[in-house]
């Protein structure tokens, strides 16, 4: 099998490698620092969505296929 290489995709992760890197590995010190950044965004403004509890109306777009499929 091949694997099909995406420049953005292999950013992303080398960008979320870096920052776990940071601090070292402890998902609570990753999570802590994630949430101080959504309070410094918000606080200068940026609207911040919460995501829906409730399935949207179109159920068979893989992503909420996925999300939604252990409810």
């Amino acid at each position: 099998m091949t694997r099909l290489t995406d420049e953005i995709v292999d950013e992303i992760h080398s960008i979320r490698q870096q920052h776990a890197t940071r601090f070292d590995f402890d998902i609570d010190r990753i999570i802590d620092d994630l949430r101080v950044g959504q309070e410094k965004h918000a606080a200068e403004g940026w609207p911040l969505r919460k995501a829906s509890d409730t399935p949207p109306i179109n159920p068979n777009s893989a992503l909420q296929r996925t999300r939604f499929a252990r409810r």
